[in-house]
């Protein structure tokens, strides 16, 4: 069994979705995840504004819009009359639901069961597709078995039951249908898995249900090696590691959530990009397999701020670093890199939520400067310190450009380098050029 998981691009109309079904019927029991379709998500963050506001009117506005958006995608996609009235009755009554919260009070809670309708219309909408045109097709409710606990992370032993007596319910079905991003909470809430989730959701059922593959579609052929929007003659990866993989997410590679890969990777699931424009393009495939002696892609992650600690006579000092952590962990503030000598350390973040405060308590410790607009470049492959001329070679291609920090040596696959903003293109350019020999 093979998991599917289609974006909202690419079920963003009913020529996408036709286009889907294609796919998704290939003779095979799959199980599909689907997002809602795109701008849903965000009219719908939109319509929660407005609620938070007190503002029915511009809340209403929104939907009726929407609402007439999606009554048009029906009239395209269906064929007969009596699945036209079907859904047209499905899109009616979500609308309706969320209507009925112009009227109360709004609080976090009913926004997120007001954003997980734009899942449960567009699986609503591609399983009475399917079964307009004869496929046996089942929609799985992933509110029934999509769960965190209460630490907010994925309860897998759950998923996996659940979804198993779900399957079970099922068994002569040829296609699963269910939605991404949605779950419930450890109190039985409606809750979410984060911007990104589907691509989450996918991995955990995958992961659950030990699947054969798991298939991440967008509307590019792949992760390239670099970023296409600023390098020219960019190229499809054909194979990552997990770990390149999560590397390259977290640090700017959009196509991929970086937590998604997690579960696939525990449980030895290859996860394999593929673009919906172009379905026979080869794609990327994720797995445990490492390609030896190559630098994989660069990826670039903007808005980082740098702070430097610099302070002679605590650096040496038992427990100094421990004080630094703790200081950034009372802020719940992520560190992106670190670099140490024997009078400073500089750490990168990227949430300055609580700057001013963190730049407060550090000034205990030592003389604090900060360097605000910075970008972290990533560059991911097989960068084992045994590699030799790999970090000389990243180093050369960025001789020309002011380099903040470098971080190497905590993981094998990653080399991660702190420039300007302002030299951002500058620095991805350069590093094509000299690593993939692009111009």
């Amino acid at each position: 069994m093979k998991i599917l998981k289609f974006g909202g691009t690419s079920v963003g109309s009913a020529q996408r979705m036709r286009e889907v079904a294609k796919l998704i019927t290939d003779g095979e029991k799959n199980i599909v995840v689907l997002s809602a379709m795109s701008g849903t998500t965000n009219a719908l963050v939109e319509i929660s504004d407005y609620l938070y506001k007190k503002n029915p009117e511009g809340a209403n506005e929104i939907i009726n819009r929407l609402e007439n958006t999606y009554r048009k995608h029906v009239e395209e996609l269906y064929e007969t009359t009596e699945y036209k009235q079907k859904v047209l009755e499905v899109i009616r009554s979500h609308f309706d639901y969320i209507r009925s919260y112009t009227k109360d009070l709004f609080t976090l809670f009913e926004e997120k069961v007001v954003l997980a309708q734009g899942e449960l219309i567009s699986t609503a909408m591609m399983n009475y597709y399917l079964q307009e045109s004869g496929v046996k097709s089942v929609l799985l409710p992933a509110l029934e078995f999509m769960r965190t606990d209460k630490n907010a992370e994925p309860d897998p032993v759950y998923i996996k039951e659940k979804l198993q007596a779900q399957l079970e319910l099922h068994p002569d079905a040829d296609i699963y249908i269910t939605q991404g991003f949605i779950c419930r909470n450890a109190y039985g809430e409606i809750d979410n898995l984060q911007r990104g989730g589907s691509d989450y959701t996918a991995s955990l059922i995958g992961a659950a249900l030990n699947a054969s593959e798991i298939q991440i579609w967008t509307d590019i052929d792949g992760m390239h090696n670099n970023d296409p929007r600023i390098v020219d003659k960019t190229s499809p990866v054909r194979q990552l590691h997990f770990e390149e993989a999560a590397e390259l997410a977290y640090f700017g590679a959009k196509i991929l959530h970086p937590t998604c890969v997690q579960p696939a990777k525990y449980a030895n699931i290859p996860v394999r990009l593929l673009n919906t424009m172009d379905p026979t393009a080869p794609g990327t495939i994720i797995s445990n397999e490492t390609e030896k002696g190559k630098i994989k892609a660069v990826a670039a992650k903007e808005n980082i701020t740098a702070i430097k600690i610099k302070s002679s006579r605590m650096l040496l000092a038992h427990g100094f670093l421990r004080k630094v952590f703790e200081i950034f962990e009372s802020y719940q503030t992520s560190i992106d890199m670190i670099c140490t000598s024997e009078v400073g350390v500089s750490v990168s973040v990227d949430n300055t939520k609580h700057l001013n405060e963190i730049v407060d308590d550090l000034k205990k410790y030592g003389t604090v400067t900060v360097d605000k607009d910075m970008c972290i470049i990533c560059v991911a492959g097989d960068l084992d310190w045994e590699n030799i001329g790999f970090e000389a070679s990243v180093v050369e291609a960025l001789k020309d450009i002011p380099v903040r920090m470098i971080s190497y040596g905590g993981s094998n696959y990653n080399i991660s380098i702190l420039v300007r903003e302002q030299d951002k293109k500058l620095a991805l350019q350069a590093l094509s050029r000299v690593l993939f020999n692009e111009n």
